[in-house]
């Protein structure tokens, strides 16, 4: 086998390994889904008919704002599966597994291949839940085939971003705890982006935070896929960010990697 064959056999197991993960342990999964559950449910429920009156065109309802916010929640629940990731990550360097893995004759770049596949894997039945709850209660995306198809690989774009920087946090956490502190501040993004409210409601300064940090062009991109709204130019944006999160996380994690195999 060539080395190639050997680093994709090697992170076959280890997603095998992280998947056994998920079905022993569902309640973090579930703990996963709860959250943006919670927070769809409280908004629209509680804060729905006042926020829908104020949404561009005025006169809007509890139904046209559960349409505004689920492309918000869908990304909220990106961020909290993250988290997961790096608490993942900072239990196998402190619990020794890592170093076990080690001496072993197994392709170094598989560990985290395979942590990466496996939240991936998370995310996403994370956010077929979400949605399915969304779709019960009121949601009705406009959406044709091609459109779905889309939505679900902007979703998968943004998550592959923010499990790869998750890791990195989690190589460079000492303990759990930091680790599952270290991503918080993902989970804000999408309140002080247009997830939950329009950015044109905001202060001045909040508001251009909120028009050009990361999470408003995914934002934008998956409302006007499911919702038929104008995307302008927020899907190549969108990529773009994806694009260079991964990339930079993706070599912090691999040089995060190396510098803790020579110590």
């Amino acid at each position: 086998m060539t080395s190639l064959a050997y680093t994709l056999a090697d992170s076959t197991t280890m997603l095998r390994r992280q998947v056994r993960h998920m079905q022993r342990y569902p309640s973090l999964t579930g703990m996963l889904i709860a959250l943006p559950v919670i927070l769809l449910l409280l908004f629209v429920y509680v804060f729905g008919e006042t926020l829908g009156a104020g949404l561009p065109g005025g006169g809007g309802d509890r139904g046209a704002y559960i349409n505004y916010l689920v492309p918000g929640i869908l990304v909220f629940s990106v961020t909290g599966a993250a988290q997961g990731t790096a608490i993942s990550i900072a239990m196998d360097i402190t619990e020794g597994i890592v170093d076990r893995f080690r001496t072993m004759a197994i392709s170094r770049a598989a560990l985290l291949t395979g942590h990466v596949l496996g939240s991936l894997i998370q995310t996403m039945l994370c956010i077929a839940v979400v949605l399915a709850i969304a779709l019960a209660i009121g949601f009705r995306p406009t959406a044709t085939p091609i459109e779905w198809l889309a939505a679900t690989g902007v979703l998968a774009a943004i998550a592959f971003a923010l499990i790869w920087l998750s890791v990195a946090l989690g190589m460079v956490s000492d303990s759990v705890e930091t680790a599952s502190n270290l991503p918080m501040f993902l989970t804000l993004l999408p309140f002080l982006g247009s997830g939950f409210v329009p950015t044109d409601t905001m202060p001045a300064g909040l508001r251009w935070f909120a028009d050009y940090q990361p999470f408003t062009p995914v934002i934008e991109t998956l409302r006007g896929l499911l919702l038929g709204t104008g995307i302008g130019n927020s899907a190549a944006i969108a990529l773009a960010w994806c694009a260079a999160i991964s990339l930079l996380s993706y070599l912090w994690a691999k040089h995060s990697f190396h510098k803790r195999a020579a110590r």
